[in-house]
């Protein structure tokens, strides 16, 4: 179709997030005999966790899945973002062929979580990235192989991405976590009620044989001039630096909760609150995977069978899968407890650090007030392309500042896609 062009897709169940969690309820509403689309605004399925496994799966669990979401019929969008809901029981998105009007009667979020950045000098730096950023980079294309990298910041994705950039070819120098030792034994203790989650961190501990591995250590500055050339690291009383290509640095992650506040679901503690069945404050409408708390892949598929399963009205099948997420759910919140950012990272900016990059505001400059939208209106942060997904997600740990509510687009938006239309109604 044209650039131009607005279509409508009409489906019983609507499913928003193509990873895990997106996946696993498509299949499952599916099964319910319900039309089911999936929507997602990467070129693919599968999320940041089986990125490009849709097309050529090697994990055995992805190409099942990816499989079992073939055989079901189940319509899929790719390369389409979801900006605002017109009316009720509609969302609209685009694609690089135009705008798509997606009516459901049952919808179900799995918007899935992004990486915490937290700005300290020299982070603006070329070279200086995501830890999952990266990963996804490397996934895409980007060769790594003989460059030194150095992944830093907080959470067990650390060590997946040292492990896959390392199987690429990559110098892995070092990994810093923030998270404390007793912490990390702590979280170790907790493994033991998974055995499958201590196979995979025995199989990553194997991969990285050889990495130094420092727990309570984390960057305090990316080096260089042009672009990066190296990071200086604090462990307790001791700062060193390291020379490197490659700083691949994030600090846990932080869940896209943009679309369900925008629809008026009821969040608490940065999650979205979800009921028995993963339905939420609002009528028809589901979350699953990340966006309800940050808990892993196998908490993920869960979660999505569950709404998947509830949104075509197969409550014994939903009800069945209750033991394994609470299991599942002690699990996330060790994990949680285990990666929560310590204080001493608030003091990582300098006034002059920049905290914002798409409209350039340093933290001098947001200090002088008291509240996000207060420094919204004066300096134009979290007004940029990003629309505050970086520095919004900082600002919060380095200033205790609460969100305002989303407004409509959630994304930037061509001026067309907001002017009602009834073309292709």
């Amino acid at each position: 179709m044209s650039g131009d062009q607005k279509v409508v897709h009409s489906s019983d169940v609507l499913i928003v997030g193509g990873g895990p969690a997106g996946v696993a309820a498509a299949c499952c509403a599916a099964e319910g005999g319900q039309s089911v689309t999936i929507v997602d605004d990467n070129p693919s399925l599968g999320g940041q966790v089986w990125r490009a496994e849709a097309a050529k799966p090697a994990v055995r669990e992805a190409a099942a899945w990816f499989e079992k979401l073939k055989s079901a019929g189940v319509a899929r969008i790719a390369g389409a973002r979801v900006s605002h809901q017109p009316e009720s029981g509609e969302l609209m998105a685009e694609t690089s062929e135009g705008i798509c009007h997606l009516r459901y009667r049952k919808l179900i979020l799995a918007t899935g979580a992004r990486e915490r950045f937290l700005p300290f000098p020299g982070w603006t730096l070329p070279n200086v990235c995501g830890a999952g950023g990266l990963q996804a980079l490397v996934k895409g294309g980007l060769p790594v192989s003989g460059k030194r990298v150095v992944v830093a910041g907080s959470g067990p994705l650390l060590l997946a991405v040292a492990a896959y950039l390392r199987k690429r070819g990559a110098n892995v120098c070092l990994v810093a976590e923030q998270a404390s030792t007793k912490n990390l034994f702590r979280f170790a203790r907790a493994l033991l009620a998974q055995p499958g989650k201590i196979l995979q961190a025995l199989d990553l501990k194997i991969q990285l044989l050889g990495v130094p591995i420092f727990a309570g250590c984390w960057p305090v500055a990316a080096l260089g001039k042009e672009k990066l050339s190296g990071v200086t690291l604090r462990q307790g009383r001791r700062t060193w630096s390291v020379e490197c290509d490659y700083l691949a640095c994030g600090f846990h992650l932080v869940p896209n909760l943009e679309l369900a506040e925008l629809l008026g679901c009821e969040t608490q503690n940065g999650v979205v609150r979800v009921q028995e069945f993963q339905d939420t404050s609002v009528p028809g409408v589901y979350c699953a995977g990340e966006l309800t708390g940050i808990g892993g892949l196998d908490l993920s598929l869960v979660e999505g069978r569950i709404a998947g399963y509830a949104s075509a009205d197969l409550p014994e099948r939903a009800g069945g899968l209750f033991a394994a997420r609470e299991k599942l759910r002690r699990f996330a919140r060790a994990l949680n407890r285990t990666f929560a950012l310590r204080d001493e990272l608030k003091a990582l900016p300098q006034p002059e650090t920049v905290v914002c990059r798409c409209e350039d505001v340093t933290l001098r400059r947001m200090q002088a007030y008291n509240s996000w939208r207060a420094a919204k209106l004066q300096t134009r942060c979290g007004m940029g392309p990003c629309q505050g997904r970086i520095c919004g997600a900082a600002a919060e740990f380095l200033l205790g500042w609460g969100m305002e509510s989303v407004r409509p687009p959630v994304f930037p938006t061509r001026l067309e896609s907001l002017i009602p239309s009834r073309q292709g109604r």
